[in-house]
C-alpha cells in the first residue's frame, strides 16, 4: 500500500509540475514552421527519360536533374533547317544577274561618247546620237524593272526565312523545356513522378522548399500589433517536446492588411479575440526545425 501511496504521490507530483511548466509558457501566439515551397511541373509533354532528385536530396537554382523525351522536337528542328536552305537556293545574286543588262549599258554609253565627238567634227548626225540617248534610257529603265522584281521576289524569300527561323526558336524553347531543372535551391520534400512514365505539360514532378529560411506563420491581434512594424525583432520558442525548448531570434517580415476569424488550430494570447491578422516571422533553421512544427512567438 506504501508503494502505491509513492506512486500516486510521484505522478501527482509530476502531473502538478507539468501544468506548472505549461502555465509558466506565456506567449502572444502560437503557429506553424512553414517555408516557401516551389512545385516544379512538367513543362512539355512525354517520356520521362530521366529524374535524379530523390526526397530529402538538397538542389541548387539551375541544376538539371532530368530530361524528358525530346526526339520529335529536334527532328521538327532539322526539317526546318531544310526548309531554310531550300528557300535559300530561291534566293536571287541580283548583281550577278544584271551584269550582261549593265554591259550592254556600258557599251551604249560608250557609243554615245563616241557619237559625240563625231558630232562635233559633223561626221555623225543628231539623229545617231539621239536614237543611243533614247537605247541608254530604256536600257536603265529596263534594268530598274526587273532589278526591282528580283528585290521582290528576294524580300519574299527572306520573310519565308524569317518566319523559319521563329519556328526553330520556338522549337529550341520546347527542347530547352525538356531539360527538368530547379528553380530555387531547397531540399526535395516530395517526388511525384519517375522515370520511365509518360507526363503531360504541367504535371507536378517534385516539391521542393527553402529549408535554410524558414518562418512562423502565427496570429496576432490588432492591439498585440500596435507599435509594431516590419522588421521588428520577437521571440521564437519551438514547441520541441522538451521541458526547457530554446528561444530563437526571429524577424518579423509581413503582416497581412485584412483581418480573419483565428483558425482552429492556432492560438492567441486571447483566444476570446475572434478577428486576428496574419503575420511572418522569419528564423534562421539549423536543421532542427521542422515544417509543420508548433512554435509560439513572444513579443
Amino acid at each position: 500500500m506504501k508503494r502505491d501511496y509513492n506512486i500516486l504521490v510521484a505522478a501527482g507530483a509530476f502531473l502538478a509540475l507539468a501544468a506548472s511548466c505549461k502555465q509558466e509558457m506565456k506567449f502572444d501566439a502560437c503557429g506553424q514552421i512553414d517555408a516557401v515551397q516551389v512545385t516544379v511541373s512538367a513543362e512539355s509533354s512525354g517520356r520521362i527519360l530521366s529524374l535524379d532528385a530523390d526526397e530529402g536530396d538538397r538542389l541548387e537554382a539551375g541544376e538539371t536533374i532530368g530530361a524528358i523525351d525530346s526526339v520529335q522536337t529536334y527532328l521538327q528542328i532539322e526539317e526546318i533547317r531544310r526548309r531554310i536552305n531550300g528557300a535559300k537556293t530561291r534566293l536571287i545574286d541580283i548583281d550577278r544577274q544584271l551584269e550582261p543588262q549593265y554591259s550592254q549599258l556600258r557599251s551604249l554609253e560608250s557609243d554615245l561618247e563616241r557619237y559625240s565627238r563625231l558630232l562635233q567634227s559633223n561626221a555623225a548626225t543628231e539623229k545617231q546620237v539621239s536614237e543611243l540617248k533614247d537605247r541608254i534610257e530604256l536600257q536603265k529603265a529596263q534594268i530598274a524593272a526587273q532589278k526591282q522584281s528580283w528585290e521582290r521576289n528576294n524580300m519574299s524569300v527572306r520573310s519565308e526565312m524569317d518566319g523559319y527561323e521563329i519556328q526553330i526558336e520556338q522549337r529550341l524553347d520546347q527542347l530547352s523545356k525538356c531539360r527538368i531543372k530547379a528553380p530555387v535551391s531547397g531540399t526535395v520534400l516530395t517526388k511525384y513522378a519517375e522515370a520511365g512514365e509518360s507526363v503531360t505539360s504541367g504535371k507536378p514532378l517534385i516539391r521542393i522548399a527553402d529549408l535554410d529560411n524558414v518562418y512562423v506563420r502565427a496570429y496576432l491581434t490588432a492591439g498585440q500589433l500596435a507599435g509594431m512594424k516590419l522588421g521588428d525583432t520577437l521571440c521564437v520558442i519551438p514547441d520541441d517536446g522538451s521541458a526547457s525548448p530554446r528561444r530563437i531570434e526571429g524577424k518579423l517580415t509581413w503582416i497581412s492588411q485584412q483581418a480573419e476569424f483565428t483558425p482552429k488550430n492556432i492560438q492567441t494570447r486571447d483566444e476570446r479575440a475572434d478577428m486576428v491578422y496574419a503575420v511572418k516571422v522569419a528564423v534562421p533553421n539549423d536543421g532542427s526545425l521542422r515544417l509543420g512544427m508548433y512554435a509560439y512567438v513572444i513579443k
